[in-house]
Protein backbone atom coordinates (compact mmCIF):
# COMPACT_ATOMS: atom_id res chain seq x y z
CA UNK A 1 0.00 0.00 0.00
CA UNK A 2 0.99 3.73 -0.71
CA UNK A 3 2.19 5.40 2.02
CA UNK A 4 0.19 7.87 3.76
CA UNK A 5 3.10 10.24 2.71
CA UNK A 6 3.14 9.46 -0.70
CA UNK A 7 -0.78 10.30 -1.56
CA UNK A 8 -0.40 13.31 -0.01
CA UNK A 9 2.21 14.29 -2.25
CA UNK A 10 0.57 12.71 -5.43
CA UNK A 11 -2.90 14.83 -4.17
CA UNK A 12 -0.84 17.89 -4.15
CA UNK A 13 0.74 17.73 -7.43
CA UNK A 14 -2.75 16.84 -8.68
CA UNK A 15 -3.53 19.92 -7.48
CA UNK A 16 -0.93 21.70 -9.06
CA UNK A 17 -2.12 20.13 -12.59
CA UNK A 18 -5.84 21.48 -12.18
CA UNK A 19 -4.56 25.10 -10.94
CA UNK A 20 -2.44 25.02 -14.28
CA UNK A 21 -5.16 23.65 -16.06
CA UNK A 22 -7.49 26.74 -14.92
CA UNK A 23 -5.10 29.42 -15.29
CA UNK A 24 -4.34 28.19 -18.83
CA UNK A 25 -7.80 28.90 -19.67
CA UNK A 26 -8.14 31.73 -18.27
CA UNK A 27 -5.21 33.40 -20.13
CA UNK A 28 -7.60 31.81 -23.66
CA UNK A 29 -9.97 33.49 -21.93
CA UNK A 30 -8.54 37.00 -21.57
CA UNK A 31 -6.41 36.47 -25.12
CA UNK A 32 -9.99 36.09 -26.87
CA UNK A 33 -11.64 38.99 -24.87
CA UNK A 34 -8.62 41.17 -25.95
CA UNK A 35 -8.60 40.11 -29.71
CA UNK A 36 -5.23 38.04 -29.55
CA UNK A 37 -4.46 35.37 -31.37
CA UNK A 38 -2.35 32.78 -29.52
CA UNK A 39 0.44 30.73 -31.60
CA UNK A 40 1.59 27.58 -29.93
CA UNK A 41 4.55 29.26 -28.00
CA UNK A 42 2.52 31.45 -24.62
CA UNK A 43 3.88 33.94 -23.21
CA UNK A 44 5.33 33.66 -19.75
CA UNK A 45 3.42 34.14 -16.61
CA UNK A 46 4.47 37.90 -16.02
CA UNK A 47 3.06 38.98 -19.32
CA UNK A 48 -0.21 37.65 -17.52
CA UNK A 49 -0.25 38.60 -13.92
CA UNK A 50 -0.61 42.40 -15.00
CA UNK A 51 -3.29 41.45 -17.53
CA UNK A 52 -5.19 39.50 -15.40
CA UNK A 53 -5.48 42.15 -12.60
CA UNK A 54 -6.82 44.91 -14.77
CA UNK A 55 -9.61 41.94 -16.18
CA UNK A 56 -10.21 41.64 -12.61
CA UNK A 57 -11.50 45.25 -11.70
CA UNK A 58 -12.88 45.55 -14.36
CA UNK A 59 -15.10 42.43 -14.37
CA UNK A 60 -15.63 43.62 -10.32
CA UNK A 61 -17.23 47.16 -11.53
CA UNK A 62 -19.27 45.39 -14.68
CA UNK A 63 -20.55 42.80 -11.72
CA UNK A 64 -21.30 45.19 -9.39
CA UNK A 65 -23.57 47.66 -12.12
CA UNK A 66 -25.30 44.19 -13.32
CA UNK A 67 -26.62 43.08 -9.54
CA UNK A 68 -28.18 46.79 -9.04
CA UNK A 69 -31.83 46.22 -8.16
CA UNK A 70 -34.18 48.72 -10.56
CA UNK A 71 -35.07 50.36 -7.90
CA UNK A 72 -31.56 51.68 -6.79
CA UNK A 73 -31.17 52.14 -10.33
CA UNK A 74 -33.80 54.72 -10.26
CA UNK A 75 -32.51 57.03 -6.88
CA UNK A 76 -35.02 59.80 -5.75
CA UNK A 77 -32.54 62.29 -6.34
CA UNK A 78 -31.00 61.78 -9.80
CA UNK A 79 -27.81 62.85 -10.36
CA UNK A 80 -25.56 63.42 -13.68
CA UNK A 81 -22.61 62.43 -14.46
CA UNK A 82 -19.57 64.45 -14.54
CA UNK A 83 -17.66 62.78 -17.70
CA UNK A 84 -14.63 63.78 -19.17
CA UNK A 85 -12.48 62.14 -21.80
CA UNK A 86 -10.05 59.84 -20.44
CA UNK A 87 -6.58 57.92 -21.23
CA UNK A 88 -6.94 54.76 -19.68
CA UNK A 89 -3.97 52.32 -18.60
CA UNK A 90 -4.01 48.78 -19.46
CA UNK A 91 -7.29 46.97 -20.41
CA UNK A 92 -10.61 48.64 -19.76
CA UNK A 93 -13.74 47.46 -20.48
CA UNK A 94 -17.34 49.85 -20.77
CA UNK A 95 -19.18 49.36 -18.18
CA UNK A 96 -22.19 50.34 -19.67
CA UNK A 97 -21.87 48.09 -22.66
CA UNK A 98 -19.46 45.45 -21.44
CA UNK A 99 -16.97 46.03 -24.67
CA UNK A 100 -13.31 46.54 -24.90
CA UNK A 101 -12.58 49.95 -24.62
CA UNK A 102 -9.59 50.02 -27.98
CA UNK A 103 -7.17 52.94 -28.28
CA UNK A 104 -3.90 53.81 -26.93
CA UNK A 105 -4.84 57.26 -25.85
CA UNK A 106 -8.88 59.01 -25.25
CA UNK A 107 -10.50 55.35 -25.15
CA UNK A 108 -13.54 56.37 -23.24
CA UNK A 109 -14.91 58.86 -20.43
CA UNK A 110 -14.71 58.72 -17.03
CA UNK A 111 -17.01 60.10 -14.31
CA UNK A 112 -15.38 62.81 -12.40
CA UNK A 113 -17.51 62.25 -9.37
CA UNK A 114 -17.94 59.07 -9.47
CA UNK A 115 -15.15 57.30 -11.44
CA UNK A 116 -17.63 55.40 -13.96
CA UNK A 117 -16.43 54.48 -17.07
CA UNK A 118 -17.61 54.13 -20.11
CA UNK A 119 -17.09 54.31 -24.54
CA UNK A 120 -17.98 58.44 -25.07
CA UNK A 121 -21.20 56.93 -27.30
CA UNK A 122 -22.30 55.23 -24.41
CA UNK A 123 -21.97 58.24 -22.44
CA UNK A 124 -25.36 59.09 -23.57
CA UNK A 125 -27.33 56.15 -22.73
CA UNK A 126 -26.38 56.15 -18.83
CA UNK A 127 -28.87 56.58 -16.83
CA UNK A 128 -28.53 59.62 -14.08
CA UNK A 129 -27.71 57.48 -11.03
CA UNK A 130 -24.30 59.20 -10.67
CA UNK A 131 -23.00 58.10 -7.06
CA UNK A 132 -20.26 60.48 -6.14
CA UNK A 133 -16.94 59.22 -4.14
CA UNK A 134 -15.50 61.11 -1.39
CA UNK A 135 -11.99 60.13 -3.13
CA UNK A 136 -13.00 62.08 -6.16
CA UNK A 137 -14.41 65.48 -4.29
CA UNK A 138 -11.10 67.47 -4.31
CA UNK A 139 -12.79 70.64 -2.47
CA UNK A 140 -16.09 71.82 -0.95
CA UNK A 141 -16.17 75.41 -2.03
CA UNK A 142 -17.25 75.39 -5.95
CA UNK A 143 -18.29 71.49 -5.65
CA UNK A 144 -21.59 71.03 -7.40
CA UNK A 145 -24.34 70.78 -4.28
CA UNK A 146 -25.64 67.66 -5.81
CA UNK A 147 -22.78 65.79 -5.94
CA UNK A 148 -21.40 67.42 -2.02
CA UNK A 149 -24.51 65.89 -0.57
CA UNK A 150 -24.42 62.82 -2.25
CA UNK A 151 -20.76 62.22 -1.72
CA UNK A 152 -21.11 62.78 1.75
CA UNK A 153 -24.33 61.42 2.65
CA UNK A 154 -25.70 64.41 4.05
CA UNK A 155 -28.72 66.42 3.46
CA UNK A 156 -27.40 69.83 3.09
CA UNK A 157 -23.91 70.85 2.50
CA UNK A 158 -22.01 71.02 5.44
CA UNK A 159 -20.74 74.72 5.24
CA UNK A 160 -24.34 75.51 5.76
CA UNK A 161 -25.35 73.08 8.01
CA UNK A 162 -22.15 74.88 10.04
CA UNK A 163 -22.29 78.69 9.47
CA UNK A 164 -26.16 78.92 9.94
CA UNK A 165 -25.25 76.69 13.50
CA UNK A 166 -22.48 79.26 14.56
CA UNK A 167 -24.46 82.14 13.51
CA UNK A 168 -27.80 81.46 15.78
CA UNK A 169 -25.44 80.35 18.59
CA UNK A 170 -24.19 83.75 18.85
CA UNK A 171 -24.73 86.17 16.06
CA UNK A 172 -28.62 86.50 15.23
CA UNK A 173 -28.39 89.97 17.57
CA UNK A 174 -25.28 91.17 15.87
CA UNK A 175 -25.92 94.97 13.73
CA UNK A 176 -25.98 94.43 10.03
CA UNK A 177 -25.89 90.92 9.82
CA UNK A 178 -25.56 89.84 6.00
CA UNK A 179 -25.34 93.29 5.35
CA UNK A 180 -21.84 94.18 6.88
CA UNK A 181 -18.71 91.96 5.16
CA UNK A 182 -15.69 90.25 7.01
CA UNK A 183 -11.84 90.98 5.89
CA UNK A 184 -11.32 89.18 2.19
CA UNK A 185 -8.21 87.02 3.87
CA UNK A 186 -9.92 85.96 6.66
CA UNK A 187 -12.70 84.41 4.34
CA UNK A 188 -10.36 82.95 1.99
CA UNK A 189 -8.75 81.49 5.10
CA UNK A 190 -12.22 79.91 6.21
CA UNK A 191 -12.84 78.56 2.75
CA UNK A 192 -9.16 77.46 2.49
CA UNK A 193 -10.09 75.01 5.72
CA UNK A 194 -13.16 73.51 4.33
CA UNK A 195 -11.36 72.72 1.45
CA UNK A 196 -8.79 70.92 3.43
CA UNK A 197 -10.76 70.00 5.86
CA UNK A 198 -14.21 69.32 5.60
CA UNK A 199 -16.58 68.91 8.81
CA UNK A 200 -13.39 69.44 11.09
CA UNK A 201 -13.19 73.17 10.09
CA UNK A 202 -13.11 75.12 13.13
CA UNK A 203 -15.46 78.13 12.95
CA UNK A 204 -15.94 78.97 16.22
CA UNK A 205 -15.60 82.35 18.70
CA UNK A 206 -12.06 81.12 19.35
CA UNK A 207 -10.73 80.81 15.78
CA UNK A 208 -13.36 83.96 14.44
CA UNK A 209 -14.28 86.29 16.77
CA UNK A 210 -16.21 88.19 13.99
CA UNK A 211 -19.50 86.81 13.24
CA UNK A 212 -19.04 88.17 9.87
CA UNK A 213 -16.66 86.24 8.51
CA UNK A 214 -19.05 83.62 9.19
CA UNK A 215 -21.96 85.01 7.13
CA UNK A 216 -19.50 86.10 4.46
CA UNK A 217 -18.26 82.60 4.64
CA UNK A 218 -22.21 81.21 3.90
CA UNK A 219 -22.45 83.94 1.39
CA UNK A 220 -18.87 82.83 -0.41
CA UNK A 221 -20.14 79.11 -0.87
CA UNK A 222 -23.62 79.93 -2.02
CA UNK A 223 -22.19 82.42 -4.90
CA UNK A 224 -19.70 80.22 -5.79
CA UNK A 225 -21.99 77.52 -6.24
CA UNK A 226 -21.38 76.25 -10.17
CA UNK A 227 -25.18 75.82 -10.24
CA UNK A 228 -27.05 78.09 -8.04
CA UNK A 229 -29.61 77.29 -5.19
CA UNK A 230 -32.55 77.96 -7.31
CA UNK A 231 -31.51 76.44 -10.15
CA UNK A 232 -30.90 77.44 -14.40
CA UNK A 233 -34.42 74.86 -15.17
CA UNK A 234 -36.58 76.61 -12.00
CA UNK A 235 -35.28 80.07 -12.85
CA UNK A 236 -37.72 81.46 -15.14
CA UNK A 237 -40.19 79.83 -13.23
CA UNK A 238 -39.79 81.97 -10.15
CA UNK A 239 -39.26 85.34 -11.87
CA UNK A 240 -42.80 84.85 -13.53
CA UNK A 241 -44.14 83.87 -9.85
CA UNK A 242 -42.26 87.14 -8.59
CA UNK A 243 -44.20 89.12 -11.47
CA UNK A 244 -48.02 88.30 -10.27
CA UNK A 245 -50.04 90.34 -8.56
CA UNK A 246 -52.81 88.05 -6.87
CA UNK A 247 -51.32 86.83 -3.65
CA UNK A 248 -53.06 83.24 -3.73
CA UNK A 249 -52.06 82.63 -7.40
CA UNK A 250 -48.54 84.26 -6.38
CA UNK A 251 -48.00 81.54 -3.67
CA UNK A 252 -49.19 79.07 -5.83
CA UNK A 253 -46.99 79.73 -8.51
CA UNK A 254 -44.11 79.90 -5.98
CA UNK A 255 -45.57 76.33 -4.83
CA UNK A 256 -45.03 74.87 -8.56
CA UNK A 257 -41.65 76.94 -9.08
CA UNK A 258 -40.23 74.99 -5.88
CA UNK A 259 -41.20 71.60 -6.78
CA UNK A 260 -38.86 72.13 -10.19
CA UNK A 261 -35.66 72.57 -7.79
CA UNK A 262 -33.53 69.79 -7.01
CA UNK A 263 -34.41 67.40 -4.22
CA UNK A 264 -31.16 69.23 -2.11
CA UNK A 265 -31.15 72.38 -3.37
CA UNK A 266 -34.86 72.59 -2.20
CA UNK A 267 -34.01 71.05 1.31
CA UNK A 268 -31.08 73.78 1.59
CA UNK A 269 -33.10 76.67 0.72
CA UNK A 270 -36.15 75.59 2.92
CA UNK A 271 -33.05 75.16 5.88
CA UNK A 272 -31.88 78.73 4.90
CA UNK A 273 -35.42 80.64 4.39
CA UNK A 274 -36.45 79.65 7.89
CA UNK A 275 -32.54 80.78 9.35
CA UNK A 276 -33.14 84.46 7.03
CA UNK A 277 -36.80 84.19 8.64
CA UNK A 278 -35.13 84.05 12.41
CA UNK A 279 -32.57 86.77 11.43
CA UNK A 280 -36.04 88.71 10.62
CA UNK A 281 -37.70 87.99 13.82
CA UNK A 282 -34.55 89.58 15.72
CA UNK A 283 -34.70 92.79 13.54
CA UNK A 284 -35.11 94.80 16.90
CA UNK A 285 -31.20 94.18 17.72
CA UNK A 286 -29.89 93.24 13.61
CA UNK A 287 -31.41 96.08 11.88
CA UNK A 288 -32.10 93.51 9.37
CA UNK A 289 -35.96 92.91 7.65
CA UNK A 290 -36.95 90.57 4.71
CA UNK A 291 -36.46 93.25 2.24
CA UNK A 292 -32.83 93.69 3.04
CA UNK A 293 -32.08 90.06 3.39
CA UNK A 294 -33.79 89.89 -0.08
CA UNK A 295 -31.13 92.65 -1.93
CA UNK A 296 -28.51 90.51 -0.53
CA UNK A 297 -29.52 86.92 -0.77
CA UNK A 298 -31.05 87.80 -4.51
CA UNK A 299 -28.50 87.64 -6.78
CA UNK A 300 -26.61 85.20 -4.33
CA UNK A 301 -29.33 82.49 -4.58
CA UNK A 302 -30.45 82.59 -8.33
CA UNK A 303 -28.33 83.52 -11.63
CA UNK A 304 -30.04 84.15 -14.70
CA UNK A 305 -29.59 81.73 -17.58
CA UNK A 306 -27.41 82.45 -20.33
CA UNK A 307 -29.38 86.09 -20.80
CA UNK A 308 -28.39 89.07 -22.05
CA UNK A 309 -27.22 91.74 -20.17
CA UNK A 310 -30.15 94.23 -20.20
CA UNK A 311 -33.05 91.06 -19.24
CA UNK A 312 -30.42 90.24 -16.62
CA UNK A 313 -30.64 94.27 -15.14
CA UNK A 314 -34.49 94.20 -15.48
CA UNK A 315 -34.30 90.95 -13.33
CA UNK A 316 -32.37 92.10 -10.36
CA UNK A 317 -35.30 93.47 -9.03
CA UNK A 318 -37.82 90.47 -9.05
CA UNK A 319 -34.68 88.63 -7.86
CA UNK A 320 -35.47 90.35 -4.72
CA UNK A 321 -39.04 89.80 -4.40
CA UNK A 322 -38.53 86.33 -5.18
CA UNK A 323 -35.92 85.80 -1.77
CA UNK A 324 -38.41 88.37 0.22
CA UNK A 325 -41.68 86.39 -1.16
CA UNK A 326 -39.53 83.10 0.09
CA UNK A 327 -38.57 84.52 3.37
CA UNK A 328 -41.74 86.28 4.43
CA UNK A 329 -44.08 83.14 3.60
CA UNK A 330 -41.01 80.46 4.62
CA UNK A 331 -44.28 78.61 6.68
CA UNK A 332 -46.41 78.17 3.96
CA UNK A 333 -44.08 77.05 1.09
CA UNK A 334 -42.40 74.80 3.04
Amino acid sequence: MPSRESYEVHKEEKSLVQKAKREANQEDILAAALGMRMGPQKPPATFWQPLKLFAYSQLTSLVRRATLKESERTPKSEKVHNFKVHTFRGPHWCEHCASFMWGLMAQGVKCADCGLNVHKQCSSLVPDDCKPDLRHIRKIYSCDLTTLVKAYNTARPMVVDMCIREIESRGLMSEGLYRISGFSDLLEEVKMAFDKDGEKTDISVNAYEDINIITGALKLYLRDLPVPIISYDAYPRFIEAAKLTDPEKKLEAFREALALLPPSHSETLKYLMAHLKRVTQNEKFNLMNAENLAIIFGPTLMRAPDLDAITSLNDIRFQRQVVEVLIKNEEVLF
